[in-house]
């Protein structure tokens, strides 16, 4: 993990700290995660949530994602739930890859000097496993897990991550494709971007104040690029 002086950065440089969502935000798994979530629950005799509901609870750490998702399920069968969700996921993540751009994206950003975050309701393991896999551990230089911290809408894991940077919330930012990653951003007093083309409608963003909302990656790289 590095850290970036503040006299090494641009000195129009609005965000020192930029954290990022994973799922729907940077890598293209909305979709995955929404059927996953839906074999689980029948795999343990739920009703099969619907494909909003499945992936209205993307970002959420994972068994309190289950609980939303599957409430006719008791309690005492979560960790079955929990098994099955990463059997399914687990069997097909190779057919996953990062969204088209955002390699260039970050490799840019991380040229200007930014400080780059994850801040992910996947697991320590989960998120690890994943970067080891798409070679980019070396681009960012920090990052939160739900099980570590708490999960979205919680503040924890950008007070942490801004604890650690000695950056302050006026100098953060949060991007995601939920509206549990905006609300942690506004919790945390921080400003967020959302991206639509990942698990929520854009029409729900709008209460939550976004700084800007991208349709694509090529949008979010450009306004980064324009107003971080």
């Amino acid at each position: 993990m590095s850290n970036t002086p503040a006299s090494d950065r641009s000195p129009s440089q609005r965000f020192d700290l930029i954290a990022f969502d994973w799922d729907g935000t940077l890598f293209d798994s909305t979709a995955l995660i929404t059927r996953c979530i839906q074999r689980a629950v029948l795999d343990v005799g739920g009703a099969m949530p619907s494909q909003r509901d499945a992936a209205y609870v993307i970002g959420m750490g994972l068994m309190q994602a289950l609980a939303h998702a599957a409430p006719d399920v008791p309690v005492d069968r979560y960790p079955q739930l929990g098994a099955r969700y990463r059997h399914h996921y687990l069997a097909s993540q190779h057919e996953l890859s990062l969204f088209e751009g955002v390699l260039p994206m970050l490799t840019e950003l991380k040229s200007r000097r930014h400080l780059l975050c994850v801040a992910t309701g996947k697991s320590r393991r989960g998120l690890d496993d994943v970067l080891q896999t798409v070679e980019l551990q070396h681009l960012f230089d920090g990052s939160r897990t739900a099980d570590e911290t708490a999960g979205k809408p919680d503040p924890r894991m950008l007070h942490e991550l801004m604890q650690a940077f000695e950056v302050g919330s006026e100098r953060t930012l949060m991007i995601g494709d939920t509206t549990h990653d905006l609300q942690m951003a506004q919790n945390a007093g921080c400003a967020s971007v959302a991206v639509s083309y990942g698990a929520h409608e854009p029409q729900a963003f709008q209460e939550l104040k976004p700084r800007f909302v991208a349709h694509s990656v090529r949008e979010l790289h450009r306004w980064l690029l324009d107003h971080g």
